[in-house]
This record gives structure tokens, C-alpha cells and sequence, in this order.
């Protein structure tokens, strides 16, 4: 019989990249959803329900083998907002999980912000809900990965980035030596699958990137973009006033628009932190995984 996997966020980008690899590599898939889902696939079972319904977790997580935990705020205008999604009903899926005897492996995808606390609001929630898993895992195999900047087909954040690159124009956040680092989402569902079919559920924290040796830098991602383009980029900073300045307007727009800001003053230190490089040596160790999708290639093409 197939593993069962439980997976949260499974509508949104990354999620639902996780839930098409889980069905192809063989998988029986429960994805929780806020809104009324139908599947041409009777391996997929959608589950109306939140985060916030301990019911409707415990329907999620009815039977299953493994819970894949991708579900997560990204946007908000306070820090409660981060801790009551991130950390509350990461928690609360936890429990829910540890009712079901059936269970037995947790992998929670934080994020490499995590791994400083203080820039921002969300990498403050990301690190102590790694913190709370640890400690109330119980008998649970526990996982948690940290993917840098995840990119792919439906990405929102990324993708006018690489587009606006490959048209010419490179706006830089920071410094111009910072040490950025990108992962492909094909590899991190290859990275997810790779985790439930080990026989060593090891838990980490692991970092995931594309592997590139040294990283990129922007006049690095110029470079590349030039070579894809076979043009000129120009590399325009964005000074840190504007930045605030931008964060102003987009906390000021989203009262108008009642949508949450996704730029705000708290991830400010987040977009301009120097350092963002990451290593793929410690997951690659434990479960024999490796990524196969580049930036430069990704943007030749257009894998994004």
C-alpha cells in the first residue's frame, strides 16, 4: 500500500509543486484547504479547514504516514500575525499528529530566515516554531528544512525580479557584495520526497540552496543575466531611505486595499541582510540529495 502524506499550503506556490511530486513519485496525498476543493485524482483527497480548527487538522492527518507542514504566513503588519500562524498552528498540527498512531514522521519547511531571528518579524516566528517543534515533537520523526529564496512556475516574488533582469535592468537590495543564494522548487520537492523515502528521518535543521559554489552576488546575477540576454544589464541600488519610504506606502495601501503588505518595515532587514549564502553539504550527507537546477539555467529556459 502507498504512504499517505498530510500536506498544509498545498494552493499555494511552493505547496503545490510538493503535491505534484508526492502524486508522481507514487504518493497518496490529504491537502488542507480554506476553500472547497474537487480532484480529478483519487490519490489526492482535499480537507476544508485551517490551521486554526484542531478539527479539521485531525481530519488532515486521519490516516496518515507523514506530514509534510508547508502551510505559512509570509505577509503581515504585526508580529502577533507571524506567531499566531507560524508558530501557533504549527504547534497545533504537531498535536494533532502525535494523536494519530498512524504517524510517525514530521517535516516542517521553515526557511533560511530563521536562521536570524532578529531581522524580521517572520524570521523571528520561523526560528521559534523550529524551537517549539523540537521541543513537543515526542515520539515523531522530526524534519526541518530551510529553503533560501525558493523560485519556479507560479512564484510571485521572484519571477518580476528574473524578468525585469532579463530585460536589462537588475534593481539591487544592499550592498553589492551581499551573498544571496536561490533554490529551484523541483529541487525541493525532490528534496521533500527524498526525506519521506530515507530510511534515517534525520532532523536537522538542513539548508537547501542550489548548490552553486561561492553563491551569487548581484554583479554576479548581472553576469549571468548578460550571458542569458546577450546584452547589457545596469545594476541600479535602491538607496535604504527609498526602501522605507516604500514600506510606508505599502502599509498605507493595504489599509485602502485590505490586502497584507508583503514590504514593510520589519522585512526591510530581511531583504538587505548581507549574508544569505547556504550549504547543501549536512541534507546532502544524510539523505543522499542533491539539486539539479541552476539559476542560469533556470533562466535559459525559463524554468521560472
Amino acid at each position: 500500500m502507498n504512504a499517505t502524506v498530510a500536506l498544509t499550503g498545498a494552493t499555494g506556490f511552493i505547496g503545490k509543486h510538493i503535491a505534484e511530486h508526492l502524486l508522481a513519485a507514487g504518493f497518496i496525498v490529504r491537502a488542507l484547504t480554506r476553500s472547497p476543493e474537487k480532484s480529478a485524482d483519487r490519490r489526492l483527497a482535499w480537507v476544508h479547514g485551517s490551521l486554526e480548527s484542531s478539527d479539521s487538522l485531525r481530519e488532515l492527518v486521519r490516516g496518515a504516514d507523514s506530514v509534510v507542514h508547508c502551510a505559512g504566513r509570509v505577509r503581515g503588519q504585526s508580529q502577533a500575525a507571524f506567531m499566531t500562524s507560524n508558530v501557533t498552528g504549527s504547534t497545533r498540527l504537531l498535536e494533532m499528529a502525535k494523536e494519530n498512531s498512524c504517524c510517525k514522521r514530521f517535516l516542517f519547511i521553515s526557511s533560511l530566515a530563521a536562521r536570524h531571528p532578529h531581522l524580521s518579524w517572520y524570521a523571528h516566528s520561523k526560528y521559534v516554531a523550529e524551537q517549539r517543534l523540537t521541543a513537543e515533537k515526542g515520539p515523531l520523526a522530526l524534519g526541518i528544512f530551510r529553503p533560501t529564496a525558493v523560485y519556479g512556475p507560479g512564484d510571485k516574488e521572484l519571477q518580476p525580479l528574473f524578468r525585469w533582469l532579463l530585460r536589462g535592468l537588475l534593481l539591487r537590495l544592499g550592498q553589492p557584495q551581499t551573498q544571496l543564494s536561490f533554490l529551484h522548487v523541483c529541487d525541493l520537492a525532490h528534496a521533500v520526497i527524498r526525506w519521506l523515502q530515507h530510511h534515517d528521518a534525520a532532523a536537522g535543521p538542513y539548508e537547501l540552496c542550489d548548490g552553486l559554489p561561492g553563491g551569487y552576488s548581484w554583479p554576479r546575477l548581472r553576469e549571468i543575466g548578460a550571458a542569458v540576454r546577450h546584452g547589457p544589464v545596469r545594476l541600479v541600488g535602491i538607496p535604504l531611505p527609498v526602501l522605507r519610504l516604500l514600506a510606508h506606502l505599502s502599509q498605507a495601501l493595504q489599509r485602502i486595499s485590505r490586502k497584507e503588505p508583503m514590504l514593510t518595515q520589519s522585512k526591510i532587514g530581511e531583504l538587505t541582510h548581507p549574508d544569505w549564502s547556504a550549504s547543501n553539504q549536512l541534507l546532502s550527507e544524510r539523505i543522499d540529495w542533491a539539486p539539479t537546477i541552476r539559476l542560469e539555467q533556470a533562466l535559459r529556459d525559463e524554468l521560472f
